[in-house]
C-alpha cells in the first residue's frame, strides 16, 4: 500500500486508522491500474506506430495521461509505467502525486509553446477543422485556445508542485 503521507496512527484513533487503511489501499490499486494501463498503452502505441505507421494518429482517450497522439504513447505510457512502479516501490502516493504535478507542468509549458509556433507560423501541421473546440473557435483562433488552456495547467500545476513538494519533504 502506498502509506507515506500522514500515517502516524495508533489503534487508540478507532475508526479513522482503518478509513485511511482503506483509503491506501484505493491508492495503491489506483496506482497499479495506472501502471498497467500505461503498460498496455505503450505496447499498443509501439504497434501503432512501428506497423502501422500511425504515429500521428490522434488519441483522445488518453489525454489524461498527456498523451496526444500515438507517438506520445510509446514514450509517456513508459513513462507512466516507470513513474508508477517506483510510487508503489517507494510506497510514496504523495511522490506519485507531485510526479503527475510536475509531468503536466513540464508538458503544459511544452504544449505552450506548441501553440504558440502553430498560431504564426506558415505552415500548418493542425488542420484547425479537425480539432476539438472549433465549432465554437472557428477558424484558427482554436490554436490560440489550446495556447491558453496549456497557459492555464502551467499555472495550476506550479501552484500544485510547490503544494506537494512541501509536503512531500514535510512527510520525510
Amino acid at each position: 500500500m502506498l502509506t507515506n503521507y500522514t500515517l502516524n496512527t495508533t489503534p487508540a484513533q478507532g475508526w479513522f486508522s482503518g478509513m485511511i487503511i482503506v483509503v491506501n489501499t484505493i491508492q495503491a490499486l489506483f496506482v497499479s491500474a495506472v501502471a498497467l494501463f500505461n503498460l498496455v498503452t505503450n505496447v499498443i502505441a509501439f504497434r501503432e506506430c512501428k506497423y502501422k505507421k500511425n504515429a500521428f494518429g490522434l488519441t483522445p482517450f488518453l489525454w489524461p495521461f498527456g498523451i496526444y497522439v500515438w507517438g506520445d504513447a510509446v514514450v509517456f505510457g513508459f513513462f507512466w509505467f516507470f513513474a508508477s512502479v517506483v510510487s508503489i516501490f517507494l510506497n510514496d502516493w504523495l511522490l506519485f502525486l507531485l510526479i503527475v504535478s510536475v509531468f503536466w507542468l513540464v508538458r503544459s509549458v511544452g504544449e505552450t509553446i506548441y501553440w504558440f509556433n502553430e498560431q504564426f507560423s506558415t505552415v500548418n501541421r493542425n488542420d484547425p477543422r479537425k480539432l476539438p473546440f472549433h465549432t465554437i473557435f472557428h477558424n484558427d483562433s482554436v490554436w490560440f485556445i489550446f495556447q491558453i488552456a496549456n497557459q492555464c495547467i502551467t499555472v495550476v500545476t506550479i501552484i500544485t508542485t510547490v503544494y506537494l513538494f512541501h509536503f512531500w519533504l514535510k512527510g520525510m
